[in-house]
């Protein structure tokens, strides 16, 4: 077995993370260095040259990698379990990856919530963009949601967990450790309190209060990614549309969209969800907030839903879909593709004339000029005409990494219809 680059010594351990003591050298495969080269923080186990050695190194490790040609890329967590087997954590190959190396890149996510005044109900770390790979956390004002999508993240959690609490003075962090991804590291599914109490969590948004799950909701419990469209909804609501518009919001998970624009002056709103307890929790805050009787809730399909409502000959000012992923791989592409299409024929079927059409995609692999061309094909299906007056993607507390396309997913446009 040629182990030339692999160093034998057993390498210490802080709180999970490999520190440089006995830190393995990896090596890519010829030719591999280009994607790296360009700032991409991830390299895939068919690049790196897989000397049997390296198998048997311990999921979510530290190792220094460089390329066929010698460059030096830096400190990287490893696992020879997954797809994604080399994703980057510093450009020093000898960086000291300890708990204060946590604590300052933690510190440095933090910061720039505070600097942006995004306030105590926002997304705190978003993986890669962070420095921190394959680690989400969201908060809910004294209470922090987490997911651990990689080996590494997952075995900082204690440290992660006593961390959050020492900054944040939290209540509570519910570990949200179920997603699918996790399967791919190697890793069990489980949803678990892991400090503290969980109850009566909200998440607040432009003066909304949302009664949330996060040991049974969907993902962390609340999307705060669309936190800019639904701005732009309650704007809307506030300014464009007529007395007695109505607004339906389509997939509307906690309602999010829909008690905004019914927050902001809308006059009535329709939410429409396949899944009762997010109809539940969206019920709730409606009443909570006061909007009990201009909001009314329907359990059904979104595609449905909305030829019945187009059959029925109903219309409204604004209609919202933002629907989950249709195209989650890229085998799904075109699938996906003709999903969006055609829920934006549908929507656009009953959208008043003048009204607003909002359509959403957060699947990374249906690009954002692609998705665009298939919500216009579905909408001039429908014999409908307009025009994109704004599009984005998700908010500044989900920032994008220079290096990595995949963190750059949701894509929204607003389109006026004639």
């Amino acid at each position: 077995m040629d182990q030339s680059h692999v160093e034998t010594s057993p390498p210490a351990v802080v709180g999970g993370a490999r520190l440089s003591p006995g830190r393995s050298l990896l090596r890519l495969l010829p030719g591999r260095e280009r994607r790296l080269k360009s700032g991409h923080p991830w390299a895939f186990s068919n690049e790196i040259d897989m000397k049997p050695a390296y198998r048997a190194l311990p999921a979510g490790g530290v190792v220094r990698l460089e390329g066929d040609d010698g460059t030096k890329f830096g400190s990287f967590c490893f696992n020879p379990h997954s797809l994604i087997a080399a994703r980057k954590l510093s450009r020093d190959p000898e960086a000291p990856l300890d708990r204060a190396w946590l604590s300052a890149r933690l510190d440095k996510a933090l910061a720039l919530r505070a600097r942006l005044g995004l306030g105590a109900h926002c997304r705190l770390i978003h993986a890669e963009s962070d420095g921190m790979p394959g680690l989400i956390a969201d908060r809910y004002g004294d209470v922090a949601v987490i997911q651990a999508n990689s080996a590494w993240a997952d075995g900082i959690l204690p440290d992660l967990v006593e961390l959050l609490v020492e900054k944040l003075c939290l209540r509570g962090i519910v570990g949200r450790n179920d997603s699918p991804s996790r399967s791919l590291e190697g890793l069990d599914s489980s949803v678990s309190l892991l400090f503290g109490e969980a109850s009566g969590v909200l998440a607040i948004e432009g003066g909304v209060a949302f009664p949330i799950d996060p040991l049974g909701g969907q993902k962390t419990g609340y999307f705060f990614d669309q936190r800019l469209h639904r701005d732009m909804a309650a704007k809307l609501s506030a300014g464009f549309l007529a007395p007695g518009g109505r607004v339906l919001d389509v997939c509307c998970h906690v309602g999010a969209f829909g008690l905004r624009a019914a927050a902001a002056g809308a006059t009535h709103v329709t939410l429409i969800d396949s899944s009762e307890p997010a109809l539940l929790h969206a019920r709730a805050a409606a009443e909570r907030n006061g909007l009990s009787d201009r909001v009314t809730t329907q359990r059904r399909d979104a595609f449905e839903a909305l030829e019945q409502l187009g059959a029925s000959g109903q219309k409204f000012e604004m209609v919202i879909c933002d629907p989950p992923a249709f195209a989650k791989s890229r085998k799904d592409v075109e699938q996906g593709l003709r999903a969006y299409a055609r829920l934006a024929r549908l929507a656009a079927g009953v959208v008043t004339p003048g009204g607003l059409l909002f359509m959403a995609s957060c699947s990374h692999h249906a690009a954002p000029d692609v998705f665009a061309e298939r919500v216009a094909l579905g909408v001039w299906k429908a014999g409908r005409d307009g025009r994109i007056f704004a599009s984005g993607g998700a908010g500044p507390d989900h920032p994008v990494h220079p290096g990595l396309p995949e963190s750059s997913y949701l894509k929204g446009l607003w389109l006026q219809l004639d």
